[in-house]
């Protein structure tokens, strides 16, 4: 049964990280456009939240980390809250505010000094004012004295703690972090003393003996490092955590499919196509394994993106992708493999993704069909988009409902038991002389190459994994004709597996003496 376990993103892109004790946590919130994405990306040293001047970019919940004179805090930045807007967008990002509100340790209220006040300022503030938590009022887009004493005139929201800033050029928030700091009390370390007291004496079975505490600290020393000798290889041992894309193209359920396998409604879900712009990610504990799932936009052409904000989340998209381990590409039943969802696919192949098929809205076109034609065959549809998306045979297909599934249903646990297979596949390492045994046992004359093309391969190597990468050492410098590789390719699979995930292949010419 999988466990869901709230995210904490790292500052920076793809690190992946998990903190052993829960930080302290500063929520931004505000109305659209005053400067929130702004001061969480100077603060956690990002570019995580989209940035731009068209309103209401962010929708969903964005955590990062920062650091402040030797502490280190949780950020989540927010949507902009319009309260009582009746739209569904508006009133889904309220819903997720008040999630961050609610979770959050201290509020930074975030407003823009060169524009008035105006009644939904009032009814946040009203709103933040009701709670017993600290909250500071940070004006923002303040340059020079002048405006720095009219950032007092916002004390008529009625709150106390007020500090003029501007996020962009990094500029009185020295003061703003000092107050937070100073209102967030420090972990009592005299109790965490006293709690490591306790552990080292329930692992020596009773009080430790003289002497045996610089033992126990010296084991724990060797132990430490050699977890740290395993988390930083080239990805042949398991690893902290697996990051795992869903991608596709836009309303094909990837927001959907997120919140069924952490069992939240982590990630705003409409029927409005490009609801998702921000990459939200959540993290969920499965068999001993962390998987972190990151919900990116949807994907489309260049010519049908027309907003700025559009256009960074789709290369914001891209870039999550290029930091997972694996990618679930998630197509939409009712609509069939269309070219973009080809597209997308080449995407993560060509950047060494693994990758699992997911075909959602599989209920529209079986049993919950409604046009009156029958239902799909499951092994039809495979095949055709088995022949639409050649290049990606390697990739395990799941078929499944994202909207009626809940965590730890046959699909779900399906899908996150795909994650963790094709994960543990992409760090496999074969040894060079197995390699070199399977390679004595190829009869090459099966692979359907003209004469012309074929090289003599002498010996091979696995020379990384993640993706597995393998190096010929042939009589000649050229490139495999793509029917040689994809025969290499086949036996290679045939004899090791590798699924999931693409395979590389790198050629090396030996010389005329060497050869001899």
């Amino acid at each position: 049964m999988p466990v869901h376990r709230r995210s904490v993103v790292p500052a920076r892109l793809g690190a992946g990280a998990l903190t052993g004790s829960p930080l302290p946590l500063v929520a931004i919130v505000g109305r659209p456009n005053v400067g929130k994405s702004t001061l969480f990306n100077r603060l956690t040293r990002s570019r995580r939240s989209i940035v731009g001047d068209e309103p209401g970019i962010t929708r969903d919940r964005i955590y990062g980390e920062f650091d402040w004179t030797g502490r280190r805090f949780r950020l989540v930045d927010t949507g902009g809250i319009i309260p009582n807007d009746p739209e569904l967008i508006p009133t889904e990002i309220f819903n997720q505010a008040k999630v961050a509100l609610e979770e959050a340790d201290a509020l930074v209220m975030v407003i823009d000094a060169r524009t008035e006040l105006a009644s939904p300022d009032y009814d946040l503030a009203r709103l933040l004012l009701r709670g017993a938590k600290p909250l500071f009022l940070a004006v923002n887009k303040v340059e020079g004295e002048a405006m720095a004493l009219a950032a007092e005139n916002f004390r008529r929201l009625g709150i106390q703690n007020v500090f003029p800033i501007s996020a962009e050029h990094g500029q009185g928030i020295g003061e703003l972090l000092d107050a937070i700091a100073e209102a967030i009390p420090p972990p009592d370390r005299a109790a965490e003393e006293i709690e490591e007291a306790e552990e080292n004496e329930i692992f020596a079975g009773g009080p430790p003996a003289p002497g045996a505490a610089d033992l126990f600290e010296g084991q724990k020393e060797v132990e430490s490092a050699s977890k740290k000798q395993k988390i930083r290889t080239h990805g042949e041992f398991e690893q902290r955590e697996t990051s795992i894309a869903i991608i596709g193209r836009p309303n094909v359920g990837k927001s959907t499919l997120l919140n069924a396998l952490t069992g939240t409604s982590r990630a705003i879900v409409s029927p409005i196509a490009g609801t998702t712009r921000d990459a939200v990610d959540e993290v969920v504990d499965f068999e001993g394994s962390a998987l972190r799932f990151v919900d990116t936009a949807g994907i489309r052409r260049k010519g049908k993106t027309r907003l700025m904000a559009e256009k960074l989340s789709v290369v914001m998209a891209r870039r999550h992708l290029e930091a997972a381990d694996v990618a679930l590409l998630v197509i939409d039943a009712t609509e069939g493999v269309t070219a973009s969802d080809a597209t997308i696919g080449g995407y993560a192949h060509e950047s060494g993704r693994s990758v699992i098929l997911v075909v959602n809205k599989w209920d529209a076109v079986t049993t919950g069909r409604t046009d009156g034609k029958q239902p799909a065959d499951r092994a039809i549809f495979e095949r055709q988009m088995r022949s639409a998306l050649k290049y990606l045979g390697y990739a395990p297909v799941v078929f499944l409902s994202a909207r009626e599934a809940k965590p730890g249903d046959k699909t779900m646990v399906r899908v996150l038991r795909e994650v963790r297979t094709v994960a543990a596949e992409r760090r496999k390492r074969i040894s060079t002389g197995e390699m070199n045994r399977f390679l004595a046992k190829l009869d090459f004359q099966r692979a359907p190459v003209p004469m012309s093309k074929r090289v003599r391969i002498f010996y091979m190597t696995q020379a990384a994994v993640a993706p597995p990468t393998f190096i010929l050492f042939t009589d000649r410098d050229v490139k495999l004709h793509f029917a040689f590789e994809r025969f290499l390719e086949n036996q290679i699979r045939a004899a090791f597996g590798f699924e999931g995930t693409p395979i590389w292949f790198k050629v090396r010419a030996r010389n005329a003496e060497d050869q001899k």
